[in-house]
């Protein structure tokens, strides 16, 4: 059997790495092991952008979407939104908050927001890093239908965290990294 250290990186979490921040970042093997074995993780790449989904029965999340630098602006990231909302079930994914120093901060959110997400405002996420550095996420949402209640979000979040973020975690954190109860809260 294979040592962990000795399994290449794979080329896409190379991608991701050069444009997320580190502590957003996934453990390389764990996001392997999540595209590979887990059959509700996918991943979609061509040569305009990279998505890494959990496609669940009643909502999709989005871990990471990546359009390539040459292609901002052109319009792929909103035909790929679009593509996923097609599926016509809500989309849930996590987005940095607002930083005022932070331009793309800015841009990201405006492109969200562009594209019918919103905001959940009464669910607070806050994780720490892999050296257990606190930091707090933003959850924003998009339904086809009508605004979704902050217990649902809360609900589909946990779902996020057991069954991704978690994901085999004991192996390559030795610790579970979002424990539902502990990261997220109703906030009223």
């Amino acid at each position: 059997m294979n040592n962990i250290k000795d399994v290449p990186v794979p080329s896409y979490y190379r991608k991701l790495a050069n444009y997320f921040p580190a502590h957003e970042m996934k453990h390389a093997h764990q996001l392997q092991a999540l595209v590979e074995d887990v059959p509700y993780y996918g991943l979609m790449e061509t040569g305009e952008y990279l998505v890494l989904y959990g496609d669940f029965a009643e909502f999709l999340f989005i871990d990471y979407l990546l359009v390539n630098r040459d292609q901002r602006g052109s319009g792929v990231g909103t035909r790929l939104l679009q593509r996923l909302q097609s599926r016509n079930i809500p989309i849930l994914l996590e987005v940095e908050p607002i930083d005022p120093n932070d331009v793309d901060t800015k841009k990201r959110r405006r492109f969200y927001e562009r594209n019918g997400f919103a905001l959940a405002q009464g669910v607070q996420y806050e994780r720490e890093d892999r050296h257990g550095e606190s930091y707090t996420m933003d959850l924003l949402y998009w339904s086809p239908s009508q605004k979704i209640s902050d217990d649902r979000v809360l609900h589909m979040m946990t779902t996020v965290c057991r069954r991704i973020h978690n994901y085999r975690a004991m192996q390559f954190y030795g610790r579970i990294p979002a424990q539902p109860e502990e990261v997220l809260s109703l906030v009223r």
